[in-house]
């Protein structure tokens, strides 16, 4: 599991939360925490507390990144009346892995190869001490704040849930 460590888009992950002062440090899973019911129950926490990295395209092709908190699925139609577009279509894996430099399943917050066009944080992210998200890697995860996760993103805070 060290060697997960040592793999360039955990490495990228970390250089990142390092970047912006995030003090967590990376935590491998012996299971795949490609989903944020598998990560809760590995690290033993609610679900609520998986910041998940979701990447949309927006009609004028800009990815959207939403760090939504695992209790709820976005909203796209919600999401879409925010940011007064028509429509948001999920991105597919070929798209994340070339805009973020992370497989699905494994996609940091921050440390991407090209920023997102536009980053939108999960207020319900807000009602939890610790946070957790991907780290660049399926097995990887990190702890971080709200707040933290907030500013380092540059992220803008909303409801994209019900």
């Amino acid at each position: 599991m060290d060697s997960i460590l040592e793999k360039a888009a955990v490495k990228r992950a970390q250089a990142a939360f390092d970047k912006h002062a995030i003090p967590g440090k990376i935590k491998i899973l012996s299971n795949s925490a490609r989903s944020a019911a598998e990560a809760a129950a590995a690290l033993g926490i609610e679900v609520g507390q998986i910041a998940s990295s979701l990447v949309f395209k927006m009609p004028d092709q800009r990815s959207l990144l939403v760090i939504t908190s695992g209790r709820h699925r976005v909203d796209t139609k919600l999401v879409a009346v925010l940011l007064q577009v028509s429509s948001l279509e999920r991105a597919d894996a070929d798209y994340v892995k070339e805009i973020s430099g992370y497989s699905v399943g494994g996609v940091a917050p921050l440390g991407w190869i090209k920023a997102p066009g536009m980053t939108l944080i999960d207020e319900a992210l807000g009602d939890y001490q610790v946070i957790w998200a991907a780290a660049g890697h399926p097995h990887a995860v990190f702890p971080t704040t709200y707040q933290e996760l907030l500013i380092a993103s540059g992220a803008t805070s909303a409801k994209v849930g019900p």
